[in-house]
């Protein structure tokens, strides 16, 4: 919105030129979504304590944990706010890839408010019963994978790129529309799993984000991927925009979310994260490497099957809870301890994703 204002008042002061750049435009929609999560973010808590939309915890989880039950929930709901707001404010409104992510991520924010409502409001434990929000999940990636298939103009939108190597690129074809879509739904629930601590996954997130904003950068500009020798995407550098906005509306949330929590983000945050970050990987043609920089999250994903099948094949478990941040907990790890720990992971992950951008 403020794009287009800028761009009619060039004419008159030639220095509105400076809100045209992606940079500048992904720091001040940062600098957006981080003002309003720290000044909504108290009254937000205020209004869900008043509510009692609080928290419930697992008996047979981690004893530490039952000091947090009626902690206010469903505070994603503030993230999906400020990354709206920056988003819209920023961005270009002309951007098909801005309103396929944007789009994507309210939705599947939809589908966890309904499961966090029945939970915490209705005092239903089951809150949407697994079938139906897998089922509303894989409607929403079905219809944005066929718009992005549809509206590709170029065959590099919907070919599998591999990192390392540099002449290695597969035509997916109509592939495309089910791959896409299992990076989406599987990011999408990997981040809900990652969430089970004080900003276990909200700091993660900001900075797989970061790095995806960084993606987008360089895919989006001509000349940069052409030096780098990946794809040239016309206009997925937008999504600079909205990576800025997750991050900043991140870095808001973690101030109420750090150890020891005021706020969660329930599903209606982690499920729409998730689903972010996927479709951003899909458009920027990244998605092994997001599979590299979210490492932490897949494995928590790959903890928690592993534990289903080896309880239903041999009746045993391997770890002494799933996800796997529950059994460093119960092995005697602290919270905070897991927390940072898993943090400085996800650094050196991102970090050696965004280093494959190079090593080709």
């Amino acid at each position: 919105m403020l794009k287009w204002l800028a761009e009619q008042l060039i004419p008159l002061e030639p220095g509105f030129a400076v809100f045209q750049y992606l940079t500048l435009r992904g720091i001040l929609a940062a600098g957006t979504a981080l003002l309003i999560s720290l000044l909504v973010g108290p009254w937000m808590i205020r209004r869900l304590n008043r509510l009692q939309i609080g928290q419930a915890v697992r008996i047979d989880g981690p004893q530490t944990h039952l000091a947090k039950a009626g902690t206010p929930t469903m505070g994603g709901a503030l993230i999906l706010v400020s990354i709206a707001v920056a988003s819209l404010l920023w961005g270009d409104l002309g951007s098909r890839y801005l309103w396929v992510t944007l789009a994507v991520t309210i939705a599947f924010g939809a589908v966890g408010w309904v499961d966090d409502y029945r939970k915490v409001v209705e005092k239903d434990s089951r809150g949407l019963p697994a079938r139906w929000k897998y089922l509303w999940q894989s409607i929403i990636a079905v219809i944005a994978t066929v718009y992005l298939a549809a509206s590709a103009v170029d065959p590099a939108e919907t070919t599998l790129y591999v990192p390392f190597f540099k002449d290695v690129a597969l035509s997916m074809g109509w592939l495309f529309v089910p791959f896409s879509y299992f990076v989406i739904v599987g990011s999408s629930n990997a981040v809900n799993l990652t969430d089970g601590l004080d900003g276990l996954a909200i700091l993660p997130t900001v900075m797989v984000a970061t790095g995806l904003g960084a993606i987008a950068y360089v895919t989006g500009n001509i000349n940069f991927s052409d030096y780098l020798n990946i794809p040239y995407l016309a206009g997925s550098g937008e999504l600079v925009i909205f990576c800025g906005a997750i991050a900043g509306s991140g870095l808001g949330f973690l101030w109420f979310n750090t150890y020891p929590a005021m706020v969660f983000m329930g599903d209606v945050g982690a499920l729409a994260l998730g689903a972010a970050l996927g479709v951003m990987a899909v458009i920027t043609r990244h998605e092994i490497v997001l599979l590299i920089m979210g490492g932490i999250f897949v494995l928590e994903t790959v903890s928690v099957m592993i534990q289903v099948a080896s309880f239903k094949l041999t009746g045993k478990r391997v770890f002494r809870m799933a996800p796997i941040h529950h059994h460093f907990e119960l092995k005697g790890w602290p919270e905070p301890r897991v927390i940072v720990r898993f943090w400085i992971i996800t650094v050196m992950l991102v970090l050696f994703g965004l280093a494959t951008l190079k090593l080709r």
